[in-house]
């Protein structure tokens, strides 16, 4: 019986390539060859706000009476949004990035989208389409923000926002709801956090590097685990916000102030309160390392540290620190406050 299942198995090796093994089953239909667009060198562009960012598409020839339309993919609502449409003379644009894209157009054959500073909503999935009567093709890329991702919660604590509410709250802190995507690059960086937050698809997760009794047990895998999607009325959660650069810079004063103070302080200098997202961008990407609890401008108090050290907190790894949403009127910390560029 072995010999047999070893001359089997050589003679499936052994076969040419036109013999039927191996080829596509019966009924599949192969992907469709590209003809006049070409395939891109890389599916990922990787930018930061504030940048400009080139999404390519170029033609290989071009065809009679042809079309180029761009589009990006909107996962939280299923819907394909028009950006521009050219015939290669004349184009328009369309929808709210209409006033920061344009085609390169660096030569005729030439269909690329650029993007002018970069916001947090141009991350995602973008389509080159060629409309070409009953030959159309296409290209996917996507548009990829170097960031960071933290929790959030509001100050009356844990599990208060339902999906709505967690979209609102990140924007009111400079960033918005996190994709899967980044809150899983998020926990292979080390994320960990036990409290199930909303992400932008209306899908819920908590990322674990560390198991342990009040997450899931210590028999479970670390990963990030998943709440699936939830009624997003309903269900309350956390939220898992994401920001990427800052177009300013967040700096800290010193005092013993309380939150009022803390403010007039920051308008002082002809800046503003800083937002916990400006605080978390400083920190990623401008190493901003202080180990004073300051003021930000949801009524929480927290500092930055790139550097770990024993009186900073004492914990090993670099973060953003926490002291929670003391009482306003406790006088007891300086403030972070940002100026824009």
């Amino acid at each position: 019986m072995h010999r047999l299942l070893l001359l089997g198995c050589l003679w499936l090796l052994a076969a040419p390539p036109g013999s039927g093994i191996f080829q596509r089953p019966t009924g599949t239909p192969a992907p469709p060859r590209l003809q006049y667009l070409l395939e891109p060198l890389h599916p990922a562009v990787h930018t930061q706000r504030g940048a400009t960012a080139t999404l390519p598409c170029v033609l290989r020839a071009l065809p009679h009476n042809y079309r180029v339309k761009w589009s990006k993919l909107e996962p939280a609502n299923y819907r394909e949004s028009i950006i521009i449409i050219t015939n290669g003379l004349y184009h328009k644009n369309y929808g709210p990035l209409s006033p920061r894209v344009r085609l390169r157009h660096s030569h005729r054959y030439d269909a690329s989208l650029t993007i002018t500073d970069v916001a947090l909503e141009d991350e995602g999935r973008y389509r080159c389409q060629l409309v070409n009567g009953l030959e159309d093709e296409s290209i996917s890329l996507t548009l990829h923000l170097e960031g960071v991702v933290f929790p959030y919660q509001p100050s009356n604590g844990r599990y208060k926002f339902n999906y709505h509410e967690a979209k609102r709250a990140c924007e009111q802190q400079d960033s918005r709801l996190a994709t899967y995507q980044q809150l899983y690059k998020a926990w292979t960086e080390g994320l960990d956090w036990c409290n199930a937050g909303w992400i932008l698809d209306g899908t819920v997760h908590y990322p674990i590097i560390n198991s342990r009794e009040p997450c899931g047990g210590r028999l479970l895998l670390p990963g990030v685990r998943t709440y699936g999607a939830r009624d997003k009325q309903k269900d309350r959660f956390d939220a898992f916000c994401f920001t990427s650069a800052l177009q300013g810079r967040v700096y800290f004063i010193r005092g013993h102030l309380n939150f009022k103070e803390a403010g007039q302080a920051c308008r002082n200098h002809g800046a503003a309160i800083a937002k916990v997202g400006q605080l978390y961008s400083a920190w990623k990407f401008s190493q901003l390392d202080r180990c004073d609890g300051g003021w930000l401008e949801d009524g929480s108090v927290r500092y930055p540290i790139t550097t770990p050290r024993q009186r900073c907190g004492g914990l090993p790894d670099p973060g953003v620190r926490s002291f929670g949403f003391p009482s306003k009127e406790m006088r007891s910390y300086g403030t972070y406050c940002f100026v824009g560029k």
